[in-house]
């Protein structure tokens, strides 16, 4: 579901408060936390979709990896996972438990577990997760939070779906396809460890709304802008050829118009008219189990990426905050 569709469905229950729930939908981030004493509160998650590469363990895998990043997103730590399936009565039930096998296996690497779940039948294949995590009240990082000065970092290549609609197409070549797997099943949980140790301000996690729509909450929750740099994107291999070709998830297209409509005044998000179109289109692509998004001080992007090496885990540093609202990129 698009950004504004879900705005519009969610908006009656965005008031539903209490004292104990810290994130709600009041705030549109990317889990719910509701504290439960002094020292803990509960961080919990919810995804699934449909497949997006043929192999089940993989899918399992990758969508393993792609619900428990809200949890690191918001600075927690996953304690257990419960399964949601639909399956079609017409497809081996072994297909199901290669991918409740990917799903574990994933799970088990974020030192969590997998504690039951629920299956229905269905015509179309369906799988996710109910994530369960643990956080410190006073250590939750939220979309807000950003201030003008800060430098913003990102830790995954972009292109995820631009790759797996190739794939769909049968277009995509099956390096890029490894090498767009090798993403999506990476968690991000080095990620969230090295922002934590640089002193992240605001931080999310990049998924269907694209990098640009994410960047444009953070931006609204901050009450600042971010500026983008579209030539310090990393993409993944083949990105650019894809596009080249005319490929393009429907969702692209459902972000670039959300951010290009107007929001009290003004675009929700502007980039040149001469954008690189590989560029552009990766920056608006909806991610499956994206990297991080963090806004942190300046001086302490040294200490991000320092971390980040230790951890062998990638990071670039893609824009900055200032003031204003809205996204706006620059080539």
């Amino acid at each position: 579901m698009g950004p504004e569709d879900l705005a519009h469905v969610l908006r009656p229950f965005a008031n539903s408060l209490s004292p104990e729930l810290l994130v709600g939908l009041h705030t549109a981030d990317d889990a719910a936390v509701y504290q439960i004493n002094e020292t803990q509160a509960v961080v919990q998650t919810l995804d699934f979709f449909p497949p997006i590469v043929d192999d089940p363990y993989t899918f399992g895998a990758i969508t393993a990896a792609n619900a428990m990043s809200d949890v690191f997103a918001m600075g927690g730590r996953p304690l257990f996972a419960l399964n949601i399936a639909a399956w079609p009565a017409n497809l081996p039930l072994e297909m199901l438990s290669e991918i409740f096998r990917g799903g574990q296996d994933t799970v088990a690497r974020a030192g969590a577990v997998i504690a039951g779940g629920h299956t229905v039948t269905d015509d179309i294949p369906k799988y996710g997760l109910c994530v369960t995590g643990i956080v410190h009240p006073s250590r939750i990082t939220t979309k807000g939070g950003a201030r003008p000065g800060d430098m913003l970092a990102l830790t995954k290549p972009l292109g995820t779906g631009i790759v797996t609609t190739a794939l769909k197409a049968e277009q995509a070549e099956q390096g890029d396809v490894d090498a767009a797997v090798a993403s999506m099943t990476r968690l991000n949980d080095h990620a969230a460890e090295a922002a934590l140790k640089a002193g992240v301000v605001a931080m999310t996690d990049v998924t269907g709304f694209g990098l640009l729509g994410h960047a444009f909450e953070m931006a609204v929750a901050g009450g600042v802008a971010l500026r983008i740099r579209l030539g310090t994107l990393p993409l993944l291999p083949g990105v650019q050829r894809y596009v080249a070709d005319g490929v393009a998830p429907g969702g692209l297209q459902r972000n670039r118009q959300y951010l290009a409509e107007d929001h009290n005044g003004a675009p929700r998000a502007s980039w040149p008219v001469d954008a690189a179109a590989a560029q552009l289109a990766a920056a608006l692509d909806p991610q499956t189990s994206g990297g991080l998004l963090i806004a942190v001080a300046p001086d302490h992007v040294p200490t991000l990426i320092e971390h980040a090496a230790a951890l062998e885990q990638d990071v670039w540093v893609i824009g900055d905050v200032s003031q204003g609202s809205g996204v706006q990129v620059t080539i």
